[in-house]
């Protein structure tokens, strides 16, 4: 059986796909219709695990907690991330904007958590922004990015630094099973308005984009969701947080191989910087 102490450098890698298999899918589908097919899959999978183990359900102030992490953490996030880069955002600009999250969660859990912040987590956290830098930066494309996607990126953003600081908070006494349930009732509440509103709705159901979708409901939201959730409940939520600067180094070494895009010196002198960061931040 794994143990606990492997959890966070398997949530870096399964978290990191994410990109993957979003850039792998979005080309079929927009990205509401997209992330609503994902959760209703999710659903279909999650809620006869959650009956057949018979996992406790909150009350109704767990209930409404719950549906709000959903908001900010799938909802809010997924949506604004996957919107940008549907709008015109490159996907290195992207991580950039919500690289910063790190950074935002440590000034939020300090004054909102009261989590103590040392001068050496600090430097961490800064130095793990410049390493995210060195990596996406010789990727980075300025044309076509308009403001909407910047506006996009930045909700996702705010949502990832809100939910990570409201699961910490609020969901200890929730069990990971229903209260991830929970959560992604809400995401899909939430994003269906917009895929009837503003979206097609059209489907090309390729095979990439099946694999995509599979990937992303079973490894991601599955996977990689609940290890984050029993990681900001065993954990301070400023370390964390420091995992998500090993993200786009991670990302970018997977798309190496599979979209041919360059690993450069830079980009391993970055990623060098991101573990540093982490250590820095996370060592007792």
């Amino acid at each position: 059986m794994l143990s606990p102490a492997a959890f966070p450098a398997l949530f870096v890698l399964l978290w990191s796909t994410g990109f993957i298999g979003a850039k792998s899918g979005l080309p079929y589908a927009e990205p509401a219709t997209f992330l609503v097919l994902r959760f209703g899959l999710v659903l279909v999978l999650l809620l006869p695990i959650c009956l057949a183990f018979r996992a406790p359900w909150p009350d109704r102030k767990g209930f409404g907690r719950m549906f709000v992490a959903g908001v900010f953490l799938q909802a809010g996030y997924l949506g604004g991330v996957f919107a940008a880069i549907h709008h015109g955002m490159p996907a290195g600009i992207s991580a950039l904007i919500t690289g910063l999250q790190p950074l935002s969660t440590a000034l939020l859990a300090g004054w909102l958590l009261k989590e103590p912040i040392t001068a050496r987590q600090w430097s961490g956290l800064v130095l793990g922004l410049v390493g995210a830098l060195l990596v996406v930066g010789e990727r980075i494309q300025v044309a076509g990015m308009s403001g909407l996607s910047i506006a996009l990126a930045v909700l996702a953003l705010a949502s990832i630094t809100l939910g990570t600081i409201w699961q910490k908070k609020h969901g200890a006494g929730v069990d990971l099973r229903t209260g991830a349930a929970i959560q992604y009732i809400a995401a899909a509440a939430v994003l269906a308005p917009f895929a009837l509103a503003l979206e097609t709705r059209e489907v090309h159901w390729t095979g990439e984009f099946v694999l995509a979708i599979f990937w992303l409901a079973i490894v991601l939201s599955l996977g990689a969701v609940f290890l984050l959730l029993y990681l900001i409940r065993h954990g301070a939520a400023t370390r964390v947080a420091s995992l998500f600067y090993l993200v786009p180094p991670t990302t970018a070494l997977m798309a190496w191989p599979l979209f041919g895009e360059t690993y450069s010196l830079l980009s391993a002198a970055g990623m060098g910087l991101a573990m540093l960061a982490v250590w820095l931040v996370t060592a007792k």
